[in-house]
């Protein structure tokens, strides 16, 4: 497997017209246990947000469904009035009837309802980036990104993108709207993206990885990002992270945390160079 050069610490993406640092922040975790409710130190939540964009953070991930909606309530008591160079992306598309589950509702009217609650929550008049959160197998994806693109029209979302798609998925939002950014899962331990990414790295959509940490045996002490991560003075996880960077200059990794002390382990991950045989140490690791 061939690999880009990564961009330095300072390598930046384009998103609509804003270029953001590419290591960004997802919001999901600051939330209560099982992604629902609020967290049990709501200001501690809030410190952990405001350190993201000390340590260069300037893309926070969240959707309107973490909370539900108490990482967007959470983002807004942080960092409102937002600074003009921080992007808040946001997702709409999932139900949460409770802790830990996740129902797919992507009718056109019901998005635009989910955008309007967002844009509130946010206190702003535009969100920035706007990904639809899944396919909804009950209603066709142009019909969902219809209503995206109507609401791109009334100016009340500059930028879409989508979430947990297929190729041809992909190809068929594509169809209907220009589609800036693809959030997946991927890590080095789960590459089923793989396909997606491609397309993403030959068009210029920036991919976004969620789970971006190796899970499992390579995660483990001991196991297959153990020597490099020693090797570096490094944790496995980071490693994870610096491997993401690596591996396409179109990826925008979003570790999750709620623990201040692991959000700068994994923000100084954008520091760590990984050489050719630390890259195929990983591959190895991996193919075992």
């Amino acid at each position: 497997m061939g690999y880009d050069r990564p961009a330095d610490a300072a390598g930046l993406l384009g998103i609509g017209d804003k270029k953001v640092n590419r290591m960004g922040f997802g919001a999901m975790r600051v939330t209560g246990e099982g992604i629902f409710g609020p967290p049990g130190d709501r200001d501690g939540a809030v410190r952990v947000l405001r350190r993201s964009i000390e340590l260069g953070v300037n893309f926070v991930d969240t959707a309107d469904s973490y909370g539900p909606e108490v990482s967007e309530n959470l983002i807004a008591d942080a960092f409102h009035p937002y600074p003009d160079d921080l992007v808040i992306a946001t997702k709409a598309g999932f139900t949460r009837p409770g802790p830990g589950r996740w129902v797919a509702d992507c009718r056109p009217q019901r998005l635009k309802k989910c955008v309007d609650g967002s844009l509130g929550r946010l206190r702003s008049d535009s969100i920035h980036l706007l990904q639809l959160h899944t396919v909804d197998p009950d209603v066709p994806i142009e019909e969902s990104l219809g209503a995206l693109v109507e609401l791109k029209a009334a100016g009340k979302i500059r930028n879409i993108g989508v979430s947990n798609v297929d190729v041809a998925h992909l190809e068929r939002a594509r169809s209907v709207t220009d589609v800036v950014s693809v959030q997946n899962r991927y890590s080095v331990s789960d590459r089923g993206a793989e396909d997606v990414l491609r397309i993403c790295e030959g068009d210029g959509i920036v991919f976004i990885p969620w789970a971006p940490v190796a899970r499992g045996v390579l995660a483990r002490p001991g196991g297959g990002l153990d020597a490099v991560a020693k090797a570096h003075g490094a944790t496995p996880s980071q490693v994870a992270l610096a491997w993401l960077l690596h591996r396409s200059v179109v990826m925008l990794p979003i570790p999750g945390t709620s623990n201040a002390a692991h959000l700068e382990e994994n923000t100084a991950a954008a520091e760590l160079r990984l050489s050719a045989e630390d890259l195929e140490s990983i591959e190895e690791a991996a193919r075992r």
